[in-house]
């Protein structure tokens, strides 16, 4: 099973990508980690991904392709594998779908996990996270034992730049004009399935299973 994660940021897509993996038994796989991995190994698409990032600069589509075909192609993914935050954009779904189709391979689903606005920039600005250990809480749905004071270390507890509801709106922005598209694409490819975001973590991931079958 190929799958794609697609959802605006603070959607909870990550989250039910790693339960995915989990109950298949296939690797989630996110950008994010391939980039690290290949400049942490000093790979030749890793340097080149480097020099992008070094001038924070987003690494080019035909090169994020490359790092994902490349990492698609390892043997723990030959059962299939959950791509989470990618792709991002028309043009990078194109270049998926040519990489997989010399390969005699699809995409077999894109699950939308559909969240409105509003609820993601309530959700992302009740986000904290500790200044000490990193571990992440939420004001309504995951509340520290003391306000504002981390359980594990005891450290304050911020809001991050990313989750004020400005820059969550900004964010959303981007999302909509550049991924949002993607939801016709797969639509048109007959893969995409939407799942309901606003319900409990549990559910949303009961509906897919219900989707991708036991």
């Amino acid at each position: 099973m190929k799958i794609i994660m697609l959802g605006a940021p603070g959607a909870g897509k990550g989250t039910q990508a790693k339960k995915i993996a989990e109950k298949y038994q296939i690797p989630h796989i996110s950008t994010g980690d391939i980039f690290r991995a290949n400049i942490k190994n000093g790979t030749e698409l890793g340097k080149k991904a480097k020099t992008y990032m070094d001038q924070g600069l987003l690494v080019p589509d035909e090169l994020t392709v490359d790092l994902v075909i490349d990492r698609v192609a390892q043997d723990d993914c030959k059962n299939g594998y959950v791509l989470d935050g990618f792709p991002r954009n028309i043009p990078q779904a194109e270049c998926l779908d040519a990489a997989l189709a010399k390969r005699g391979e699809k995409v077999d689903f894109a699950i939308d996990v559909d969240v409105p606005d509003e609820n993601i920039i309530n959700r992302m600005s009740g986000r904290r996270a500790c200044v000490g250990c990193g571990a992440t809480y939420h004001v309504e749905f995951n509340p520290p034992k003391k306000e504002d004071i981390c359980d594990t270390c005891g450290e304050k507890l911020i809001l991050r730049e990313d989750d004020k509801p400005e820059t969550v709106q900004k964010r959303l922005t981007v999302y909509h004009d550049q991924t949002q598209p993607l939801i016709d694409y797969y639509t048109k490819a007959g893969v995409l399935k939407e799942v309901d975001g606003t319900v409990d973590m549990e559910e949303v991931f009961q509906a897919i299973v219900e989707i991708l079958g036991a």
